[in-house]
């Protein structure tokens, strides 16, 4: 992805009205973890200005990874950074899938919570997400400079964080561990 493109919708300050979510797949082999260099990439949520149906950034990946067809005698780690956490139904299904494929696991960081849902059910889908075997974790600046290194076209310019991005992160951070938290008790 674009310079721009990641600082627009990765900046932890702004309300985007896209999602990205950037995904690396790594081999669980005892202690040791071994890249999957081929799968990994970037996704788009697809909004009614998108020729293509509408469609949420998670589900798209959850696509992806289903077309794979991973071994299921091996374990895999999916790490996902994403610009948005994910909303009630993607959580769900995000669920679901852990469930059915108990050889992969799932490590969820994003830059901000979305909470743009009614009666706070994307607080319970994440709990949901997270008792399902999810981390869900908010990016920190080591994160965003990740991303910035793996997925964008940066042409060799190295991460500027913006102000604001580490006291953003750990604003965030409390918000989201008290929200798992809650559903703990």
């Amino acid at each position: 992805m674009d310079e721009y493109t990641f600082t627009e919708n990765f900046n932890n300050q702004g309300w985007p009205s896209k999602t990205y979510l950037c995904y690396e797949v790594e081999r669980l082999d005892g202690d040791a973890t071994i890249p999957l260099d081929e799968y990994k990439g970037f996704v788009r949520n697809k909004g009614l200005d998108q020729p293509e149906k509408p469609c949420h950034a998670e589900l798209y990946f959850l696509g992806k990874i289903r077309s794979w067809n991973l071994d299921r005698n091996q374990h895999y780690r999916l790490t996902c950074f994403i610009s948005w956490s994910p909303c009630y139904d993607c959580a769900q299904k995000l669920t679901t899938f852990l469930k059915e494929n108990r050889h992969i696991s799932l490590h969820i960081l994003a830059s901000r919570i979305y909470t743009h849902s009614r009666f706070g059910c994307h607080q319970s889908g994440l709990c949901e997400l997270q008792a399902a075997g999810a981390r869900i974790t908010i990016m920190t600046f080591e994160d965003f400079k990740h991303c910035w290194e793996t997925f964008v076209d940066h042409k060799g310019k190295p991460f500027q964080p913006w102000e604001g991005l580490n006291v953003k992160s750990q604003a965030l951070c409390a918000e989201l561990q008290a929200i798992l938290k809650t559903q703990q008790n």
